[in-house]
């Protein structure tokens, strides 16, 4: 029983840890035993961060560049930040649009507690990555599930906007776009953003975009950005950062964009949380947009390879439908009718297959709500070596369950 002085609020209670944090752990603690683990679940690029951001934070931390730094960021790097976004969006965004963030998902996090009370309503789309349905929770603000529809392995995930229109009541506060999209590796059509918009200016809702994955298209396919709609800044609060295009996971670097009094407002917030932006850090991120961008597109060829050797092996296997995923560097395979024949659900063939056979994969319940019920979520961010093994042992996992 908990001491009478430690009461945990309310809204901590139902917060949910991440599932693939939880299966990272258990496969880190099988190495140590000296189990090779094959871990399909990890959220992040396998290759170094590239060597002149290194070296930048190094000479900023050389340099004694270890002080505070404005709430917002530095100035430089926010320069950099609307460079790249009116460069490659054709965007009209400001310096004083933009805040600096401890991660992506710090923003995020800023985005939803400063526009969310306790009782609005927020569309999710599902599958999601859980941070947003948590957050929510936090605040006590109520997703509402809107799932993107499986159309087979051909054609993959389809974004349902007449649902999603049909879902919004006069307590929705909010939109929460990922695209491109966390798990399913969809991109979102131009002419779905433009929907996307009009109905967030019908209704008064605030669209926050999440667009992490912006750099990892894998196909000939449209990608337009939420940043480079004129209206922009009537509806939008726009999320990115330096994680997964930069291979930065660990170095925390992120930012939010919005209009100019919306991010006043919220520096006065930040500055109580985290007081600034880690410093150096900063400065690596000046370099990381500035370049050179060889080894980005250098890691996205060779996501490509990894991303077409898998579906190949995928698609060897009896019962499972793979859609070659547009971007990100996610694959989320149905497994439906393997489940259906074993009558087990996907949680616990994720289970049984990391007791079995040591490899990681995600089941598709890890991303609220229900919509992956029947999924699991794949990362190709390592060696081709390694996902041939892994695929096999994969195959025969199944094979012994089916075939015994």
């Amino acid at each position: 029983m908990e001491p009478p002085t430690l009461r945990y609020r309310e809204s901590i209670k139902g917060i949910s840890g991440r599932k693939s944090f939880t299966y990272l752990a258990r496969a880190k603690e099988y190495s140590r035993k000296g189990i090779e683990v094959i871990n399909f679940g990890i959220g992040q690029p396998d290759i170094p961060t590239p060597k002149h951001i290194v070296e930048e934070a190094k000479r900023a931390l050389d340099n004694g560049f270890t002080g505070y730094t404005e709430s917002v960021g530095i100035l430089e790097l926010r320069e950099a930040v609307a460079e790249y976004l009116n460069t490659r969006y054709g965007s009209d965004v400001k310096t004083s649009e933009i805040i600096i963030t401890p991660g992506a998902l710090s923003a995020i996090y800023l985005a939803m507690i400063s526009f969310l009370d306790p009782g609005d309503e927020v569309i999710v789309i599902e599958p999601s990555y859980p941070p947003y349905t948590e957050i929510a929770k936090f605040i006590g603000a109520i997703p509402r599930y809107v799932p993107m529809i499986w159309m087979g392995s051909e054609e993959g995930f389809r974004l349902d906007l007449e649902s999603l229109e049909n879902s919004i009541t006069n307590r929705t506060k909010m939109i929460i776009l990922n695209n491109p999209h966390n798990p399913t590796g969809a991109v979102v059509p131009p002419r779905d953003i433009e929907r996307l918009f009009e109905i967030a200016k019908s209704y008064g809702v605030i669209i926050l975009a999440d667009e992490i994955y912006d750099n990892f298209i894998l196909e000939e396919t449209q990608f337009t950005s939420t940043i480079s709609f004129s209206e922009w800044r009537d509806y939008l609060l726009y999320v990115n950062g330096f994680s997964k295009t930069f291979s930065m996971t660990g170095w925390r670097l992120g930012y939010l964009v919005a209009r100019e009094e919306v991010i006043a407002k919220l520096s006065n917030l930040a500055v109580n949380i985290w007081s600034c932006p880690t410093s150096f850090v900063q400065k690596a991120g000046v370099i990381a947009l500035k370049g050179p961008w060889e080894p980005v597109k250098e890691m996205i060829n060779l996501f490509r390879k990894r991303r077409d050797y898998m579906v190949t092996k995928l698609r060897e296997i009896r019962g499972v439908e793979v859609w070659p995923s547009k971007a990100t560097f996610y694959l989320f395979p149905s497994i439906e009718k393997i489940l259906s024949n074993l009558n087990i659900d996907v949680d616990s063939f994720a289970e049984q297959l990391l007791e079995k056979k040591y490899v990681v994969v995600l089941p598709g319940t890890a991303f609220p709500d229900k919509a992956g019920r029947n999924f699991l979520r794949l990362s190709f961010s390592l060696n081709i070596k390694l996902i041939e093994k892994g695929i096999e042992r994969f195959k025969e996992f199944i094979d012994e369950l089916m075939y015994k």
